[in-house]
């Protein structure tokens, strides 16, 4: 049937965002492989980056979450199963990211130096397809490094782990392919208090340990593994928990239910009861949280990389839908105030994708500075870019107005994944903590801080003024526990500033910098209400333009 009234012409329309290579459209991302030691990556980075920019990956993010896990406690039988049913896509999405190593490369004995920086910038461009399926990567990446350091597990496990074939079946591991790690510390009356935890290992004769009680949040349950948290004799100790017993028999961990979450709804987070569960003891007994945060330093890396990522996906819808939308006779891109508000989110994210890789790279080294210095940034960098993500999806979605909206565009589901990140391995108050206990337990530390962060002197007034305010206030020991929000946002901002000035090498690169320069440090620019508030003068062709070269 024709219409002819012409209700249904459709024009002022923005074509879907598809098919474009993630990798090669994004400069900051490039100059940062480059500057922290992995350009030799860039080849295998520029493949995955044109596979995950297709329409058939984005297609398989909404699928895996429009449709999320479901639980089957029994099966057909009556027997118990507890077994957990997911979407096609979610399996094809864990096969790329298998293929790609990014649950495990840099434990590869292959691994070239910078690895982590390499794989850390891979987990970002995978984190603009899809989140939740990044939650048993980023374990099994972290849970790799504790496991390593057990004789019996780096033999008889490792090796699987470090496969880059991605096997869902639930059968013992032995017989798998490859496999993945999960993780369960919080409890009902806990949540990060994890010292207030009930679980008890009681020991048997042959050294293993049974365990009984709970756990509020256990992540991924379809895991070959998991590690947790429970009360020994000697205190609370850190344990690894097979899904199944070598003989294929399930294991006595029961799941009792699926979470119902605001977002990451890909993903099967779930609350677990444990009955006389085997597991074998990781590390040293009472030294259970130690042990553990070796893995959750891992995984706080990937919050702040992953929530770099969404930021960046976000931008560059908000930078697609701008180009092509009309409004009031003009372009949104041509629109002064628009201008303002792409131009400090493109800064915003520039600046999350320079600090996650360069944390990366602190991780790449055993040299006693970069030790230092990726234990008291990897908290702050967590707690603020997590924080910044919020903030940056919701702002990018009022860009596409109605249309971000709505769960046909990414956006949304971005919107209510990235609190995920802020609140999981650790919320904003914890990290600030822990930044502050690192700068407050070590000289050394500080120096260390002082030293990067000098490193960028005389590139920039507001930088200069912004370096002698911080050290002022460490001098006067101004390290309060009520203020660590605001010291561990100065600290960070800090060294968001101070990567971006030591790296720029063109004007491009330049104009990035002094513009989050001009705006974050400068205390009279008005920054820091929204985005878009500041009174600074930018360069914002020069940010613009830089910020998604397609």
């Amino acid at each position: 049937m024709e219409h002819g009234s012409g209700t249904h012409a459709v024009f002022n329309q923005t074509p879907p965002l598809t098919d474009y290579n993630l990798f090669d459209s994004d400069d900051a991302l490039k100059e940062a492989v480059q500057r922290e030691g992995a350009g030799w990556a860039a080849a295998d980075l520029r493949r995955a980056g044109g596979e995950l920019g297709t329409c058939t990956l984005f297609e398989h993010a909404r699928l895996a979450n429009r449709f999320a896990p479901v639980l089957h406690n029994f099966n057909a039988q009556g027997e118990r199963v507890d077994s957990i049913e997911f979407h096609p896509s979610w399996h094809a999405l864990m096969q790329g990211i298998a293929a790609r190593g990014y649950h495990s490369s840099p434990w590869e004995e292959s691994a070239r130096p910078a690895a982590h920086a390499a794989r850390a910038a891979g987990y970002l461009m995978q984190a603009q397809i899809e989140s939740g399926t990044l939650c048993p990567t980023t374990m099994t990446y972290g849970a790799i490094a504790a496991m390593r350091r057990d004789t019996s597990l780096a033999l008889e496990w490792v090796p699987r782990l470090l496969s880059r074939e991605y096997d869902a079946r639930d059968i013992a591991f032995h017989y798998k392919r490859g496999g993945l790690i999960g993780m369960g510390m919080t409890e009902k009356q806990g949540g990060s208090d994890v010292r207030a935890n009930t679980t008890r290992a009681l020991k048997s004769a042959d050294g293993s340990y049974r365990i009984t009680g709970h756990k509020w949040f256990f992540s991924a349950p379809q895991c070959d593994a998991h590690l947790v948290l429970a009360q020994s004799g000697a205190g609370l100790s850190c344990f690894f928990m097979p899904r199944r017993l070598p003989d294929g028999s399930l294991n006595g961990i029961y799941i009792q239910r699926l979470k119902d979450k605001l977002g990451n709804r890909s993903n099967a987070s779930s609350e677990v009861e444990f009955i006389d569960a085997w597991a074998t003891l990781l590390g040293e007994e009472g030294r259970g949280i130690p042990t553990i945060l070796e893995m959750g330093t891992f995984t706080r890396l990937d919050c702040c990389t992953g929530s770099a990522g969404m930021m960046r996906q976000a931008l560059v819808q908000a930078l697609h839908h701008a180009r092509h939308r009309k409004a009031f006779g003009a372009a949104l891109i041509d629109q002064p105030l628009m201008r303002s508000v792409l131009a400090d989110l493109a800064l915003e994210s520039e600046a999350a994708t320079a600090l996650s890789l360069r944390l990366a790279r602190a991780f790449d080294s055993e040299q006693p500075g970069e030790i230092a210095l990726r234990r008291v940034l990897t908290s702050a960098a967590k707690f603020w870019v997590c924080k910044r993500g919020c903030e940056f999806a919701a702002e990018a979605m009022e860009v596409l107005g109605g249309n971000g909206y709505t769960e046909e565009l990414p956006l949304a589901r971005m919107a209510r994944e990235m609190p995920v990140n802020s609140i999981w391995e650790g919320s904003g108050n914890i990290m600030c903590l822990d930044v502050l206990r690192a700068f407050g337990r070590s000289h050394a530390t500080r120096e260390v801080v002082l030293q990067e962060l000098a490193s960028a002197r005389g590139k920039h007034p507001n930088y200069d003024a912004a370096f002698e305010r911080f050290v002022a206030g460490l001098d006067a020991g101004d390290l309060s526990e009520a203020h660590a929000r605001r010291f561990t946002q100065s600290f960070v901002t800090m060294m968001q500033a101070a990567i971006l000035l030591s790296g720029a090498t063109g004007a491009p690169s330049r104009a990035a910098a002094e513009g989050f320069c001009a705006t974050r440090l400068d205390v009279d620019s008005g920054w820091g209400a929204v985005f878009g508030a500041s009174g600074a003068a930018l360069d914002v062709d020069a940010i613009m333009d830089r910020a998604w070269a397609k």
